[in-house]
This record gives C-alpha cells, structure tokens and sequence, in this order.
C-alpha cells in the first residue's frame, strides 16, 4: 500500500536537503500517516484506514460518514 492518506489525499512530496554550503540534494517528505480503526455504527463494522493526522481532526470535526463520502467522491478511496 502507498504513502496516501484515504481522507485528505495527501502523498509524498520531494525537495531537497540543504546544506551550510547550500548544495542541495533531493529528499522526501513523508505524512504523517498512521493505520486506524474506525466504528461505522450505521453498518456494524470496524473499518481500517490508512489516514493522516489532519485527516483523524477532518473525522472528528465532521464525522465518519460524512468525510468517507465526500473521499469517495474525490477518489481518494474507491470501498471502506
């Protein structure tokens, strides 16, 4: 499984490293991901994301349902 966030879409990005002389070589930088449990109450079922930190605030801001059909919509993730 990639480094994507199921909720935000948020992905790896490149840059670089830089130096006290200011050579510069390419780096990564990586989410914050984390793999966590869900309830889905209306289903009666856990359901398991791989989700950053400001996509575990989005969830809790503006809850399950709401935020995986608005993901599904923007195909961040295709089935939970």
């Amino acid at each position: 499984m990639s480094r994507v966030c199921q909720i935000t879409g948020k992905k790896v990005m490149v840059g670089n490293n830089v130096s006290h002389s200011h050579a510069k070589t390419r780096r990564k930088f990586y989410p914050n991901l984390f793999i966590k449990k869900f309830y889905l109450p209306e289903e009666d079922r856990w359901i398991s994301l791989k989700v950053s930190a400001a996509g575990i605030r989005t969830i809790n801001k503006r809850g399950l349902n709401a935020t995986l059909k608005e993901a599904k919509e923007k195909g961040f993730i295709k089935n939970y």
